[in-house]
């Protein structure tokens, strides 16, 4: 499958805005985007028009896509899924992505990155309910547990990712062992929980594919 592999701070200068798509390290002050505030392929002297209502929810879609690392048919084809469930569709839409097992695997703390979480997933290095599980869109339920296989509880990338565990925890939904780097999904994330994605405003999304 096709993906995007330039460099990520280029998606953040597109979007004006920090997508955390280098996790932790984006807060740093040597992020590009807090140097350049022009869009890549754009002078310090370019002006920006005043967008569309089109471009708006174009722009608030392309955020939530690259945030989670998708492609174009995969988010359609999850928020189709998420129009099809009972309660509200942007609502339910978050709750879909948060299962992802990338997500999870990047939520408790076994990653630096939703980028780094695919490839601990798409290499073997995650279990499910004791099984190995190398899809990264695979959902995780309910009371399932996600932990990092015994042979790769030794790599530094993971060690390292953990130590974000002991300043901010995980999410509510999540319970989370850093010593046996193990992890339990305790409840289906609503809305309400992700509070980094807050300025994500998924009624514009939802506008966007009711066209």
């Amino acid at each position: 499958m096709a993906r995007y592999i330039g460099p990520q701070c280029r998606l953040c200068r597109a979007e004006n805005t920090k997508l955390f798509l280098k996790g932790e390290r984006c807060h740093s002050a040597k992020c590009p985007i807090s140097k350049k505030a022009s869009p890549p392929g754009k002078g310090p002297r370019f002006r920006t028009k005043k967008m569309s209502d089109y471009g708006i929810q174009l722009r608030e879609k392309q955020k939530l896509k690259r945030i989670f690392g998708m492609l174009e048919k995969q988010f359609k084809l999850t928020f189709e899924e998420a129009e099809r469930q009972t309660g509200k569709t942007g609502e339910n839409l978050i709750s879909l992505l948060e299962r992802r097992l990338d997500n999870i695997v990047y939520r408790m703390r076994f990653a630096s990155s939703r980028k780094m979480a695919r490839q601990l997933v798409s290499h073997g290095h995650i279990l499910v309910n004791g099984k190995r599980v190398t899809i990264s869109s695979y959902r995780v339920r309910e009371n399932d547990v996600v932990e990092v296989q015994k042979k790769s509880q030794k790599l530094l990338g993971i060690k390292e990712s953990l130590k974000e565990y002991t300043k901010s925890g995980a999410k509510p939904w999540l319970e989370v062992n850093p010593d046996e780097m193990k992890g339990k999904v305790v409840a289906v994330p609503r809305r309400s929980d992700v509070t980094d994605l807050e300025d994500i405003n998924v009624q514009l999304i939802v506008e966007l594919y009711s066209r």
